[in-house]
């Protein structure tokens, strides 16, 4: 999949390719909490312990060019699968040891919590999101299945260019459709896919989100100054999706996406939250959650949940993981595992919640 020189590329970035078509990469938020110095929104919003989080792709390659991603034009795109296809256990054993020796040198570090640390030597989670698109690896059912079993939750993002993998798509902990503009034209210009009937993708991905009863959540992705417009079409599309959850938040200047846009691009928090305030007044299924202001982000919830947007890992992983000889709950019940929400303000972690 990778040439030589793209290969090259994403290492000096820190990446550590996994087989033909797998990577992993640090979450700079996992570093944060090693040094107790607070985790990601997901750690606010969903209860996920960013110093036990596994950044990683099944696939690096991907089917959009979108002008606010971080990588390079070195990492390859395709419409379809066309290389080798690594074992679901390959993958999720050596993704495991790349984590394992990215944290390592932490363990030296005299500002790393020695507690955290320790706790990061297990994985508790999997952020299928780091680069590419995960979903078109041909094999993602057993991967999510076989991380499950090893009670490592599992949170995929996909570029809605995929309905049919999308509909196949058994329960995942929850699954993100990205919905990067809320117009077909202006999707074209974000998000420059190779798929001529890119709409129409979209759209029936939305769909088939529609249809999950496993969690699920739409992230929209701001920037300034070139989708934060049309808020009825952004309306029609979330409603369309149905999702448990809305994440708004804001375009980061960061990588390769620097080529692209101007830094003017970037909103601030407030300019992130004051969208989606709007955008929320013309969906009254849904209220305010909750905030993260580093990451520039709101989320979003339907009012059926009252906030109550954590997850309860044990409960979840007692329902997926049935006995053998039974099938696997391919749309799991969102309602049997969700559970409270703690209040752990941001750039903080409350270590005793983390035991």
């Amino acid at each position: 999949m990778l040439t030589l020189e793209a290969r090259k590329a994403l290492e000096k970035q820190s990446y550590i390719i996994v087989g033909e078509h797998s990577a992993v990469k640090t979450c700079g938020w996992t570093k944060n909490m090693l040094r107790a110095e607070g985790g990601c929104y997901k750690f606010k919003f969903y209860g996920i312990r960013s110093h036990q989080c596994m950044q990683m792709t099944t696939s690096i390659s991907c089917a959009n060019r979108c002008t606010f991603c971080w990588r390079d034009y070195k990492a390859p795109v395709a419409k379809e699968w066309e290389w080798t296809i690594d074992d679901p256990d390959f993958i999720i054993e050596n993704s495991l040891a790349a984590q394992k020796k990215l944290l390592n040198g932490f363990g030296g570090n005299a500002k790393t919590s020695k507690k955290l640390f320790e706790q990061s030597k297990h994985v508790a989670h999997v952020a299928l999101s780091l680069t590419g698109e995960p979903i078109t690896y041909p094999r993602m059912n057993e991967l999510v299945q076989k991380f499950h079993k090893k009670k490592i939750s599992t949170f995929i993002v996909t570029n809605a260019q995929y309905p049919n993998a999308i509909k196949n798509l058994v329960t995942p902990t929850q699954l993100y459709l990205s919905v990067d503009a809320p117009d077909k034209q202006t999707l074209k210009k974000i998000d420059v896919p190779l798929f001529s009937d890119y709409w129409e993708r979209l759209l029936l991905s939305l769909d088939y989100c529609k249809e999950k009863k496993y969690r699920t959540a739409i992230r929209l992705t701001c920037i300034k100054g070139e989708n934060m417009h049309n808020l009825e079409g952004y309306k029609k599309l979330i409603e369309r999706g149905n999702p448990d959850f809305i994440e708004i938040k804001g375009y980061m200047h960061v990588g390769a996406s620097q080529e692209r846009l101007k830094r003017e691009n970037m909103p601030l928090h407030d300019e992130v939250k004051e969208f989606g305030l709007k955008l929320l007044e013309l969906l009254p299924e849904y209220e305010f959650a909750s905030e993260h202001i580093p990451s520039r982000v709101i989320l979003l919830a339907k009012k059926k949940w009252h906030k109550k947007t954590w997850i309860d890992y044990d409960r979840f992983f007692e329902l997926v993981n049935v006995a053998d000889g039974k099938d696997y709950p391919e749309n799991l019940n969102a309602e049997d595992y969700t559970a409270g929400t703690k209040d752990v303000p941001a750039g903080t972690v409350d270590e005793m919640s983390l035991d």
